[in-house]
Order: structure tokens, then sequence, then C-alpha cells
């Protein structure tokens, strides 16, 4: 027999499609505290949000004649009419946060308008409402959530253990208050202040006041913008990375969001920068039309759907070019041999047992990626229990009257003042200039400098072909064919003649004189595999082939080279467009200053 369920039934199955954790809470409630006009919001949590959740903000706060109204289903004061869910531009809008929350948790509200002389309180347990009364309150809302799913036991047995639902809290907040700089927000867990932003719109102030990470102080700007799109924020250089994707954290119009498409254009535009497996550090912020964007695909609006993902892909990958073609960018892409955690790691090893030794898991932890930037550390190096008091002390106070010990600035790179003097182990290439000591990997440069020749190629307005004595057979589908208008002239315009065999084949008479018989084949037929994505075939598999390609040829490691074949090397890696690193993203050469030599000798 179908019948209607009763609401406090039925409010509670609508409860766990909303809030699945504590987390879920103070995204929505913090969410709503933003949409209200807050420049100054609070979170404390307690027992992992578990047992206590408290949001505050100074917003504009609610009615009093609207305060029960919030907590009904599908109350709203962001949409009025089904157009207006085309062009959303607050976080919050569905209308089910409150009454949600409400359903399965012990919630008190107090909020107060600015034009009121007081404000209201109320009491919410299960959906019901215990008091509403007039309050002496200050402007603007706070929520206190006690009791999470206090009526639902069977919801309350699959949370996380404290310290795992904190954790994801403690995201959540992290990257809401990076998404909104001119916010001030302050996150309490435990009694414990985490962190606290200024709120004076400061970006990177707000990275490093919730990261607190040093290495965070190197990130570089990112600002552009393609038509009605923009892409703003700070991502890593290449000799900052990760071996995961944790470090990228991606808005859109201000919503924290989940994105394939973002993800793709951060490689895209990191390509030949860094080493398979390595993943930059990037805090993105995508602005867009509201009308292009579908935010409502998931109920908790962590993922948006974009109109044109290429277009998206594109912002985000040419804002990345462009920000790590900076100067300072370019700078620090020579690698420097000056805090690298593996020249003298052996040596700890064997010590590791003594308690003075420095801690080598956690140095291990925090270390930069070996190939991005192989340098050493002097801290490492360095047992503990060696450095005397005296000259710790002596840093000490030197810092608070403003002199610094530290190394002296390094001038930018300049291939002109490079001096060859030779080679080791027939691989690394020896140079030096007025102030600093290089190693150069032939392998990787020579790399560098043939891709490059084969990209301009590729990339040249006239396409060199080359006849071939058996013309190539290519068989594609029937939906692939109806379409050939899309695919075919692309492939005409890099250098293949293509010509439509009966049925469902084409035969190929000509390919690029970049490319081989066999990598000429195998580029048609993954490039057909790929057709129905769409976007620039030189930003996937072309690119690919021609890495490929270059790496064969190279110069290898352990081949000899003369003075006068190092020289020309050289000369033709400094006319290259990114000297620093080989398509694969291996640095062609690392740098030690005499600074830093003298150091390690304790000459200095």
């Amino acid at each position: 027999m179908i019948k209607v369920l009763d609401k406090s039934v039925a409010d509670k199955i609508a409860a766990g499609e909303v809030i699945e954790r504590p987390a879920s809470i103070v995204k929505e409630l913090v969410e709503n505290s933003i949409d209200s006009g807050a420049d100054s919001i609070i979170v404390e949590i307690k027992n992992g949000g578990k047992s206590y959740i408290r949001v505050t903000d100074n917003g504009s706060g609610i009615k009093a004649e609207e305060a029960e109204t919030a907590f009904l289903r599908h109350a709203t004061s962001k949409i009025n009419t089904a157009g207006d869910l085309n062009a959303i531009e607050t976080l919050g809008f569905r209308g089910e946060a409150l009454a949600s929350i409400a359903a399965v948790t012990h919630t008190e509200l107090i909020t107060k308008e600015a034009d009121s002389q007081t404000g209201t309180r109320i009491l919410i347990h299960g959906s019901e409402v215990i008091s509403n009364i007039k309050t002496g309150c200050p402007n603007g809302t706070t929520f206190v959530i006690t009791d999470l799913f206090y009526n639902t036991p069977a919801r309350l047995k699959f949370l996380k253990s404290d310290a795992a639902e904190a954790s994801q809290i403690i995201e959540f907040m992290s990257m809401i208050a990076l998404a909104f700089p001119y916010i001030k927000f302050r996150f309490i867990n435990n009694g414990n202040i985490l962190f606290s932003t200024s709120g004076k719109g400061d970006l990177h102030g707000a990275i490093l006041a919730v990261y607190q990470l040093k290495e965070y102080k190197d990130l570089v700007k990112v600002d552009y913008n393609i038509g009605d799109n923009a892409v703003i924020g700070y991502i890593s250089k290449p000799s900052l990375s990760r071996t995961n994707r944790r470090n990228q954290v991606f808005f859109v119009n201000g919503r924290v969001v989940s994105s394939k498409v973002i993800e793709k254009g951060v490689a895209e535009g990191y390509r030949e920068r860094l080493f398979e497996g390595r993943h930059p550090v990037c805090f993105l912020f995508i602005k867009t039309n509201p009308a292009k964007l579908d935010v409502n695909i998931h109920p908790n609006k962590k993922e948006v759907r974009f109109d044109n993902e290429r277009e998206i892909i594109e912002l985000v990958s040419q804002g990345i070019v462009q920000a790590l073609s900076t100067d300072t960018a370019v700078i620090d892409a020579v690698p420097r041999v000056s805090s690298a955690p593996n020249l003298f790691v052996s040596e700890i090893k064997e010590k590791k047992e003594t308690v003075e030794q420095v801690d080598i898991k956690q140095i291990l932890s925090n270390k930069p990626p070996r190939v991005a930037e192989p340098q050493i550390a002097e801290n490492i190096t360095k047992p503990l229990s060696e450095v005397p008091e005296e000259e710790s002390k002596k840093e000490e106070d030197d810092k608070k009257i403003g002199i610094s010990i530290s190394e002296p600035a390094l001038k930018p790179f300049d291939f002109d003042d490079l001096n060859p003097t030779g080679a080791i182990f027939n691989t690394y290439i020896t140079a030096v200039d007025s102030n600093s000591f290089y190693l150069i990997d032939q392998h990787a440069a020579h790399e560098r400098i043939l891709y490059e020749k084969l990209v301009s190629e590729y990339m040249a307005d006239e396409k060199l072909r080359q006849p071939i004595l058996t013309p190539l057979v290519i068989d594609v589908t029937p939906s692939l064919m109806e379409k050939r208008e899309q695919w075919m002239g692309p492939l005409t315009e890099m250098g293949f003649d293509l010509s439509e065999f009966g049925g469902n084949s084409i035969l190929i008479r000509e390919i690029p004189t970049f490319m081989s018989i066999g990598e000429a084949e195998d580029f048609v037929q993954t490039y057909l595999d790929n057709a129905d994505e769409g976007g620039k075939i030189s930003n996937t598999v072309v690119i690919d082939k021609l890495i490929t390609k270059s790496c064969k040829a190279a110069v290898k490691a352990h081949d000899h080279l003369s003075m006068g074949e190092i020289g020309e090397l050289l000369n033709q890696l400094k006319e290259c467009r990114n000297p620093f690193s080989c398509p694969h993203g291996r640095p062609t050469f690392i740098r030690m200053s005499i600074y830093e030599i003298e150091k390690m000798f304790k000459r200095v």
C-alpha cells in the first residue's frame, strides 16, 4: 500500500542526502554566512563536530518573522523562479540545508538584523521548534549545532573517528578561507585556534596563514583571462611538486569544487616542466559566466559542469604557462644545490639511532622531489649535536637587530657567462660562471634541443612532407567517417596527404617529415581514437610523439663529447624556449654557488 511518509521520517531521509557528516553542516552554514555578506566568520568545533559546531558571522542576519521559515524545506532567499537557476552566483540556493541540519541535531539559532532593536533565539530538536524568543545579541547570525544524529543512531555509528571527521572540516575551512581572502576567518578546534586570516584581501597571505608552510612563500602568481573567463591564484614553481593532487585546490565563482577539467588544464600547463608522476601545488580561482555552469549536479555542490570544457582547459593551461614565464620563475628553473636532502642521506641513516641526530622521517616527509630540485641540505649534512649553542644564539641575536648571515643573492642565469670545463662520467658536462658551478645532463639537454626543433617543424605554417613507397590504409568506424570533415582537415594541415579509399577506409600517401612511417601510422590511429574529445592536437598525442622521437635521437649518457661538441650543445641549448628541463620534466642542469661550496667545506 502506498502512503505518504510522516514528516519526521521524511525529514530524516532527506537530511541523510544532504548531511553526510559534520563537515557537511559546517560547509552549509559557512556558505550561508558568506552569502549573508559577512566579512568576519568564526567556526568552532569539538570532537570532530559530532558533539558541537558553532558558526558565528556579522552578516545581514535573519528577520524575526522569517527565522522559523528558514528551517522549512526548500525555503530560500536565493532564487525565485526556474530561470534563476541559469545564473546562480550564491553559494547556497537549494533551501534544504537548514531543514536537514535541524532534522538530525539539536539546533540553536541566534540572529539579528542591523536595524532591529533585539534579536531572535530559536531552539529546534529534530525538526521540532522548542522555543522562539527575543534576545539581546550582536548583528549577524550564530548557529550552535550539538548532538549530530542523536535521533538516527544508524547514521551515527558510520561516522569516523573524531580526528578523521575534524580533518574533513579542516580541509573545507582551509579552502573556503582561501576562496574569500577578504573575509576574516577564525577556526577553532577543541579550544585551539588552528588559523586566523586577516580578511584584507591578500590571497598569498591567506595561503601562508592557513597552511603555514615556508615553501609556499615562493609560489608564483597567476592572473590571466580569455574573453569572459579569468583565472587567478598561485602555483608552485617546477622545483616544488608532490606525488599526488591533494595540494591542488580549485574554485569556480567562489565555490570550492572538484574538477577533472581544471586538473587537465593544470597538467597541460606544466607539460615538459614536471617529471611523470609529479604534481604541482596550485590554488586556482576560475571566474566564468554563471549561465555557462551547472552547479546542481551534486547534492553537496562539490562538482560543476562547464558548457565548454576546452575553453576552461585552455584558460588554465595558458595562465600557468604565462605565469611560469615570468623572470622570477625562469630564474628558479635552474635547480640550486642548496637544500636537497639526498646527498648525505646514507650517512644519516647509519647514525639514525643516535638521539642527537636529525629526525630523518621528518626530513624525508618534507623534502622537495629529487628529480625536480636536487639540492643539498645543510641541516642534514651536519648533525644537531655538532651545532654549537653559541652559533645558534648568535643567529637569533643577529636576526633581532636585522643582520643576516645568509647567502649572498645570486644574479639571474645568463648563458653568455657560462664557460664549459669538461665532463664527468661522459654524462654530465661541467661549467662555471663568475660565482657558480654547473652540472649539465648532456642527454636531457640534447633531448630539449631536438624536441623544440621537432615542435617548430610541427608548428610551422608550411609543413614538409615525405612520400612513402607503400601507402598506408587506415580503417575507421562509420561514425568517424561521417565526421571526416572534422578530422581530415587538421591531419592534412599537419602534413598528411589523405584521401578516401572506399567504404570506411582512408589512404595515406605522404606523412610529416618529423615522423617515421611507424610513428605516423600509430599517431593517426591514436588521433582517430581520440577524435571525439576535440581540442587542439598540439596539446595531446602529437607532443607525446615528439617527446618520444627526441628521446630516441638524443645523445645518450656515457657518450663521449669533445669540447667542441660540448660548446655547440650549450649554444643550441641557449636558443631553446625552455632550456631548463627536458621534455619529460627532468632538469637539464643544476647549479651550486661558491658560497654553498665554501659552506660545505666549512670555510664560511
